[in-house]
């Protein structure tokens, strides 16, 4: 009897170290962060021509994990209906026709999402992100509030004071740093959700400087958290009158 009363603990104490190691997984994810870049910033890096004068998606990516299914295929044909949004609102900066971008943003970011029911299919990571993007609206708050693309540079306390104010929530602004450091160059806003896709301040976090080497294969390129004290240029579009 006592042989089988310590074959029982034993057993569910394995149950409890497997449980505890579930919890404790890398890829268990706490906070989402909805990326938006701007294309004349990203443009200027890989010398593609920017057709969109509004800021753009990058993804929505959890705070922990990198490509958690590599069986998990991209299948475009499960997100047929989403496609006009996702070509106007989500496009390929460098080739605005392919899904290539989607493909890499799923099997990165997406199946790391999908730990969570509400995100579980291609279909649902998609389409919530394509809905927190309208929900927030950044680039028409950015235009209420008269930060528009200028030749006149912004102090940065000014931008992320305005969506801070807005949003209730500390946003993280990523910029380009040219050689010199008399300007930056604003290229990147993320705001960020908890898993209840509550808004939620941005938390330091491995996206903090996001190197751009292995989707755009732009050696030596990176978006960095802007400097308070640096001025910021937000580029107009080519061809666009400047405000």
């Amino acid at each position: 009897m006592k042989s089988l009363a310590f074959v029982v603990l034993l057993c569910l104490g394995c149950g409890l170290m497997s449980s505890s190691f579930v919890l404790a997984s890398p890829h268990m994810w706490s906070q989402l962060i909805l990326t938006q870049h701007w294309p004349s910033t990203f443009c200027s890096m890989e010398h593609c021509d920017p057709k969109f004068d509004y800021w753009t998606l990058h993804g929505l990516w959890p705070d922990k994990g990198h490509e958690c299914n590599s069986s998990w295929h991209f299948n475009v044909t499960l997100i047929q209906d989403l496609l006009p949004d996702m070509q106007k609102w989500w496009p390929d900066l460098k080739t605005p026709a392919s899904s290539e971008f989607w493909q890499y943003e799923w099997q990165k970011h997406g199946t790391c999402a999908a730990k969570a029911e509400s995100l579980n299919s291609q279909h649902k990571y998609f389409g919530k992100v394509l809905e927190l993007y309208h929900t927030l609206d950044l680039d028409g708050v950015m235009k209420k509030f008269n930060i528009v693309p200028s030749e006149t540079y912004y102090a940065f306390d000014h931008i992320e004071g305005i969506i801070l104010n807005f949003y209730n929530v500390k946003p993280k602004i990523q910029c380009i740093h040219p050689e010199g450091g008399k300007v930056q160059i604003l290229g990147q806003i993320e705001i960020c959700f908890n898993s209840d896709f509550q808004l939620t301040n941005c938390e330091h976090s491995e996206t903090d400087t996001l190197n751009l080497i292995d989707f755009l294969n732009v050696k030596g390129t990176a978006f960095s958290v802007c400097d308070h004290a640096t001025p910021v240029y937000y580029p107009p579009l080519k061809g666009e009158p400047s405000m």
